[in-house]
């Protein structure tokens, strides 16, 4: 990757709004558009390319890529360029998955999922132009934390919950919650990223195995019915719950057949370091059945919530 460095010093999500300057050139386009239109000349939607963007250090590497700390040239409006590789994605099968990923992120809007602005491609390269959090990943946060406070882990849990919703109200079914998929940003507020396995499904169940395996619920690993629906979200919550709060996943264990077992007979202990009404949730939502589990809502109105973290109106 070429290009300028990105000044480490101008790397703050909060300094620029990024609807009034990473959208500018688009919305400087959609008026000369406009003004095409009335003369009866057809609207160009904005195309963007690698000579937009500053590149800068490498910000995490992963199966299909990397992603760059990146700076729009004209605006200076810093964000993360996710770069795949056409070639590992035929490789590995996921063509379908990435564009599921483009897709429904892109038409998502909350302040606790992370903005997909856009994308752009070569004849070797898919790049998506997203929101940076400067404080990466929930995971790595956790590898220096292990246990985070309580009204951390309260804020964390009602931002992630009420972004699910949204989610679910929309019909999209995210199926990979985990640490690794969330970041944290200079604000220290939480962002759901990574969509991949994320699914639209309107009045539907899916049958799909997909996510990771500690935070696999027991419908996904049924031997009999593997349909499941909105509510494996929920179960994955609670196993974040327990992970922030606990400093590892309930259902961990030597083997994974083992870690299957436990997961099947939701079969888990609560440490008493664990806050009691912290418990209460982690205990709702573990559920082997989905409709007795508690619900995102009901998650956002516990008792937990209330004491530890007053979310702004």
């Amino acid at each position: 990757m070429s290009g300028a460095s990105v000044a480490e010093s101008n790397v703050s999500e909060s300094k620029i709004n990024p609807e009034e300057k990473i959208n500018e050139k688009c919305q400087n386009d959609g008026k000369e558009n406009n003004q095409n239109n009335e003369t009866g000349k057809e609207e160009k939607p904005k195309m963007w390319k690698l000579d937009n963007f500053e590149i800068g250090r490498n910000l995490g590497k992963g199966k299909f890529g990397n992603v760059y700390l990146a700076r729009e040239k004209k605006s200076h409006f810093v964000i993360a360029l996710k770069v795949l590789f056409k070639e590992q994605i035929e490789k590995y099968q996921v063509r379908v998955q990435i564009k599921r990923e483009i897709e429904i992120q892109f038409h998502l809007r909350h302040p606790n999922i992370l903005r997909l602005y856009g994308y752009f491609y070569d004849d070797t390269r898919i790049y998506l132009i997203l929101e940076y959090a400067a404080r990466g990943t929930l995971f790595n946060y956790l590898q220096k934390q292990k246990v985070l406070p309580d009204p951390v882990a309260a804020k964390y849990l009602y931002q992630l919950s009420d972004a699910l919703d949204y989610c679910h109200g929309l019909g999209v079914i995210h199926r990979d919650i985990k640490p690794e998929n969330l970041l944290i940003t200079v604000k220290d507020d939480l962002k759901i990223a990574d969509f991949g396995w994320s699914v639209y499904t309107p009045d539907s169940r899916r049958q799909t195995v997909c996510g990771t395996l500690d935070y696999l619920p027991p419908e996904m690993i049924s031997q009999t019915d593997k349909s499941y629906d909105h509510r494996v979200d929920a179960w994955s919550v609670g196993v974040l719950l327990y992970e922030i709060t606990v400093s590892k996943p309930p259902f961990d264990a030597d083997g994974q057949r083992d870690t299957l077992l436990n997961i099947s007979k939701a079969k888990y202990t609560i440490p008493p370091s664990v806050h009691p009404k912290a418990a209460e949730i982690i205990q709702s939502l573990l559920k082997i059945s989905p409709s007795a589990r508690a619900s995102l809502k009901d998650v956002k109105n516990s008792d937990y919530i209330k004491e530890f973290y007053k979310p702004s109106e």
